[in-house]
C-alpha cells in the first residue's frame, strides 16, 4: 500500500491507496504533462466533454517476480498512423495499481480525435518517493473499433525511464519502411549497445559481460532474487542437509578407507548414487561413464594407437574377446580413447600452501567387447612414455588398477567442469546472448526466439566469476584446477574450439561415434539427435515465416550484426575458431540460431543435472589428489589409495558443490515452454505447440527405454531439459 507523502500548501490531489497524485503543490514531482493529465481527468467528469471524445483501453499487466510492482507514476503515450495522445497517468482512484503478482489493470485513455493504427506506446515512469524498479509484462490497447493490439514488454522500467514498444508481431529491419519504426530500432539498439557492453575477464577467454558483480548488471538480465543464486550461501546449505558438516573441523585429514566415505552418504537418497556407491571399481561402470556420465563428449573411436601411448597386442591380448590382434581390433572399429593432453602442464592448485595438489594427462585406450559393452584396457597417466610412465592393465594387481582408474577419473572430473561444463556451455552461451541484446532489437525474430533460451545465463555468469571462479573463490577450495589451472586450461581450449564442434551432429560425427549399431547404449548421442532434431525443425518452422529466400537473410543487416559481434568480439576473432562472420541462406541460419538453442538448453542439461548422481561418491570423481601419479607398479595399496584421494574438508566442499550445481531452479522453465509471449502471431504459437508434442514424443520415447534400467537415462529428457543455463 502506498503512503500519503505530507506536504505543507494546499491539500493534494489523492490517487490509489492514499498515493499522491502529481499537483502545482507536489513539488519535483509535478511536471506541465502531469498536470495536464489531472486537468483531463477533471475535464472527463462534464458530459459535454466526454460527448466528443474517443476511448482506447489500455491493459498493463505487471509481473509476478519479486519486487515487479511499483508505487511510482506510469505515464501511457498512444501513437498512432494519425496522431498521438496525450501523455496520461495511469491511475485509479482508491486502488493499488501495478501490484506484484501477475497483476492486470485496465484504463480509460480519452483523445478527441481519431488515432488511427496504434504503431508504438511509449511507457514512462516517473519516481513517487524512493527508487521502485517495475516490470512491466505486456500492455493491450483496444482502440475504439474493437480492434485488440498486444505489446509485449517483458521487461524492468527502472528510474525515471521510458519505454517504447511496438506490437507483437516480428518484423525484419528491411520490411519496415516507416521512418518512425527505422528510427525505433536504431535508438534501442544504440541503447543497447552502451548498456551491454564486451570485456575480457581473462586474457584468451570468450569476451564476456563488462559487469565486476551481480548488482552492476543492467537489470533485464540479473536474478529476480539474488539469495537464489548465491554460491557461497547454497555450498553451505547442502553441506548442512547432507549431515556432513560434522566432518569439517577435520578439514585436512584422510578417511580411514572406502567405507569411511559411505558415513557422508547416511542422508542421502538417490538411487544412480548409490548405484555408483556400488559399483564404481567395476570395469563396466567405468567405461559406461564414458558414454553416459556426465562427461559423454570426449570419448571417441580409436583409429591408430597414438606413438605417445605405445600399447602392443601382448599387453592387452587377455582382454580381448574376438581372436584379433589389437591392430585388427582397431581396423574393425572396436577400439576407442579418451586423451586428457590439454591437462598435461596445468598448474595444480597450490593456495593452500598447506598441501600438496596434483594433476594428470592420461590416456585411456577402451575396448567394445562382444557385448557392446566398452570396457578399459591400458591406461597411461601421462603424454611422455618411458620407464616411469607405466601402462596400467586390468592384469595388474587390484590397487594398481584401481588407482590408475581413478587418475582417470579425477582427470575427466576436470575435463568436465572447466571445458565440457563452464567453457562449453556457460561461457559460450553468454557471448551470444550479449551480441544479441547488443545487435537484436526487440521486434527482430531472432530476438523474441533466442531470449527465452538465454534468460539468466549472464546474471549466474557474473555470479560465478564473482564468487565461484575468481581469485580465492570457492573453486580454489576443493578443485586441482583451482588457483588458476582452470584458466589455463580454458586458454589452451580456446585456441582449438571451433564453431563446428558446437553443432551436435558434427561433434558426434567428429569422434566416429555416430554408428547406433556399434553402441547401441550411448544414450546421451541417441537423445540429443531426438531434441537436436526437433529444435531444428521448430526453429525452421519459425524463421521460415520471416525468411522466405536466402536473399532475405542476406539483407538482414541486424543478423549479420549479431553473427559478427559474436566472431570479431565475443570470440576475439579468433582465427582457428572458425565463427561465421556473415550468414548467406536461410540454412545457415537455422543452423546457426540452432546451435545457440541447443547449447543454452539440451547440452547444458546433458553435462550439468548428472553431476551430483556421478559425483557424490568422491572416489568416482576425486576434485583433486593428494599424492603424485605413480610412476611404477606394485606400489599402490589401500593406504595409498585413500591418501591420494580428496581429505574430508574438501570431500565435503566437493559433495556441496555437485548438490548445489544439480538443482534446478526455482520457477524453472522448461524446454519448450514460453510462458511469455513475445511472439504475438498464430502461425508462431502453433509451431510452438508442434515443438512441444515433438518433446512430449520424445520423453515419453525416453521414459519406456528406461523402465528397468539400474542406471536410467534422463540427462536428454526434455522434461528435464530448462530452456536456459541459468545454474
Amino acid at each position: 500500500m502506498r503512503d500519503a507523502v505530507i506536504v505543507s500548501g494546499p491539500a493534494p490531489s489523492v490517487g490509489g491507496a492514499g498515493r499522491v497524485l502529481p499537483s502545482a503543490s507536489t513539488g519535483p514531482r509535478t511536471s506541465p504533462a502531469a498536470t495536464r493529465a489531472r486537468d483531463l481527468a477533471e475535464k472527463a467528469n462534464g458530459p459535454s466533454f466526454l460527448a466528443g471524445m474517443r476511448s482506447y483501453t489500455v491493459t498493463v499487466a505487471t509481473g509476478g517476480q519479486w519486487f515487479a510492482g511499483t508505487d511510482d507514476y506510469v505515464y501511457v503515450t498512444l501513437v498512432g498512423s494519425e496522431g498521438c495522445s496525450e501523455r496520461s497517468l495511469l491511475d485509479k482512484a482508491l486502488y493499488n495499481d501495478f501490484e506484484r503478482g501477475a497483476q492486470v489493470d485496465s484504463y480509460e485513455v480519452r483523445v478527441e480525435e481519431d488515432l488511427g493504427e496504434i504503431l508504438l506506446v511509449k511507457i514512462e515512469k516517473n519516481k513517487y518517493w524512493v527508487q521502485d524498479d517495475w516490470y512491466c509484462r505486456y500492455i493491450t490497447v483496444k482502440t475504439p473499433s474493437g480492434d485488440h493490439m498486444e505489446f509485449p514488454c517483458f521487461r524492468w522500467i527502472v528510474d525515471n525511464k521510458e519505454v517504447v514498444l511496438r506490437d507483437g508481431r516480428a518484423h525484419l529491419p528491411q520490411d519496415d519502411k516507416l521512418s518512425l519504426f527505422k528510427k525505433h530500432r536504431k535508438a534501442e539498439l544504440e541503447m543497447r549497445q552502451k548498456t551491454y557492453r564486451w570485456t575480457e575477464w581473462q586474457p584468451g577467454f570468450p569476451l564476456s559481460i563488462d559487469a565486476k558483480a551481480h548488482h552492476d548488471l543492467p537489470r533485464d538480465v540479473q536474478f529476480d532474487s539474488e539469495k537464489g543464486v548465491d554460491f557461497a550461501l547454497n555450498y553451505t546449505k547442502a553441506i548442512e542437509n547432507l549431515f556432513v558438516n560434522q566432518f569439517m573441523h577435520m578439514f585436512q585429514s584422510s578417511w580411514g578407507d572406502f567405507e569411511d566415505f559411505q558415513k557422508i552418504f547416511q542422508r542421502i537418497k538417490n538411487t544412480n548414487s548409490e548405484y555408483v556407491m556400488k559399483h564404481w571399481r567395476e570395469d563396466f561402470l567405468f567405461g559406461y561413464q564414458f558414454l553416459n556420465g556426465c562427461n559423454p563428449v570426449l570419448i571417441r573411436k580409436c583409429t591408430k594407437i597414438p606413438d605417445k601411448f605405445p600399447v602392443t597386442h601382448e599387453m592387452v591380448a587377455l582382454s580381448l574377446e574376438r581372436e584379433l590382434t589389437l591392430e585388427q581390433e582397431v581396423q574393425a572399429g572396436n577400439i576407442f580413447i579418451v586423451d586428457y593432453e590439454v591437462l598435461e602442464g596445468v598448474s595444480p592448485n597450490c593456495t593452500d600452501l598447506s598441501t600438496t595438489q596434483y594433476l594428470a594427462a592420461p590416456i585411456c585406450l577402451l575396448y567394445r567387447n562382444l557385448r557392446k559393452k566398452i570396457l578399459p584396457i591400458a591406461i597411461q597417466l601421462g603424454q611422455s612414455p618411458g620407464e616411469d610412465m607405466p601402462i596400467f592393465l586390468p592384469t595388474d594387481s587390484h590397487h594398481d588398477w584401481l588407482l590408475a582408474k581413478i587418475w582417470v577419473r579425477s582427470a575427466d572430473f576436470q575435463y568436465h567442469q572447466n571445458i565440457t561444463h563452464l567453457l562449453r556451455t556457460h561461457l559460450i552461451t553468454e557471448l551470444f546472448a550479449i551480441a544479441m541484446y547488443r545487435q537484436l532489437p526487440a521486434v527482430h525474430p531472432a530476438f523474441k526466439l533466442l531470449i527465452p533460451h538465454v534468460r539468466f545465463t549472464i546474471a549466474i555468469n557474473t555470479k560465478a566469476r564473482e564468487e565461484l571462479i575468481c581469485e580465492r573463490g570457492l573453486f580454489d577450495k576443493a578443485n586441482a584446477t583451482g588457483g588458476g589451472g582452470h584458466i589455463q586450461l580454458i586458454q589452451r581450449t580456446m585456441k582449438t574450439l571451433t564453431f563446428r564442434s558446437l553443432c551436435f551432429p558434427d561433434m558426434i560425427k567428429s569422434r566416429n561415434m555416430e554408428d547406433q549399431e556399434e553402441l547401441p547404449k550411448y544414450f546421451y548421442r541417441d537423445d540429443g539427435y531426438k531434441v537436436w532434431e526437433a529444435t531444428k525443425n521448430f526453429v525452421s518452422d519459425v524463421m521460415c515465416l520471416y525468411y522466405t529466400s536466402d536473399e532475405k537473410v542476406q539483407q538482414d543487416e541486424e543478423i549479420q550484426a549479431f553473427v559478427k559481434d559474436v566472431c570479431s568480439f565475443g570470440m576475439q576473432d579468433f582465427d582457428q575458431c572458425e565463427f561465421p562472420k556473415s550468414l548467406k541462406s536461410r540454412e545457415e541460419l537455422i543452423e546457426y540460431l540452432t546451435i545457440i538453442i541447443f547449447t543454452a538448453s539440451a547440452q547444458h542439461a546433458a553435462v550439468n543435472f548428472g553431476q551430483y548422481d556421478w559425483c557424490s561418491w568422491i572416489p568416482n570423481a576425486p576434485s583433486t589428489m593428494r599424492q603424485p601419479p605413480p610412476t611404477q607398479k606394485g606400489v599402490a595399496d589401500m593406504r595409498l589409495i585413500v591418501d591420494s584421494l580428496p581429505d574430508r574438508g574438501r570431500s565435503c566442499w566437493h559433495l556441496g558443490a555437485v548438490w548445489a550445481l544439480s538443482q534446478y531452479q526455482e520457477n524453472e522453465i522448461f524446454l519448450g515452454t514460453y510462458p511469455d509471449e513475445h511472439f504475438t502471431e498464430k502461425s508462431v504459437k502453433e509451431a510452438m505447440e508442434k515443438f512441444r508434442k515433438q518433446l512430449v514424443d520424445i520423453t515419453s520415447d525416453i521414459k519406456k527405454r528406461n523402465e528397468g534400467m539400474k542406471m536410467p537415462y534422463f540427462n536428454m529428457s526434455p522434461d528435464r531439459i530448462p530452456n536456459s543455463v541459468a545454474v
